[in-house]
């Protein structure tokens, strides 16, 4: 959900990856559901594993609880957004999880791209 929505501010302007520890075999269909209310289309999407390599080639890695088991090198910038795990929750529950994403999104973004608008 974070790199679909920092996509549709940053568009071009910033690289984005999105990788975890232990990937789902696809998108659940739930965030799917969510996302598209917000008219961001994520079903083309596939989930990735996290690699050394794109973390040590990224200036900042947003983590969501993955701990220990994510890669660290000295020079990037870790911040750890501690969100429930969407798998298995209703649609509900999973809006909530995706506006409290958006939110950090929209900073980031303007962290990132002071002179940018942001939608």
């Amino acid at each position: 959900m974070a790199a679909a929505l920092l996509g549709r501010i940053a568009g071009e302007a910033i690289e984005i990856r999105s990788a975890g520890t232990e990937p789902a075999d696809r998108i659940n269909p739930v965030v799917v559901a969510a996302m598209a209310e917000l008219g961001v289309d994520v079903t083309a999407a596939t989930p990735k594993i996290l690699t050394a390599h794109s973390v040590q080639t990224s200036d900042v890695v947003i983590t969501m609880g993955c701990g220990d088991a994510c890669p660290y090198f000295p020079g990037v910038s870790y911040r750890d957004w501690k969100l429930p795990d969407p798998a298995g929750q209703p649609l509900a529950t999973v809006r909530a999880i995706r506006d409290d994403i958006a939110e950090r999104v929209a900073s980031l973004a303007a962290e990132l791209l002071p002179n940018a608008t942001t939608t």
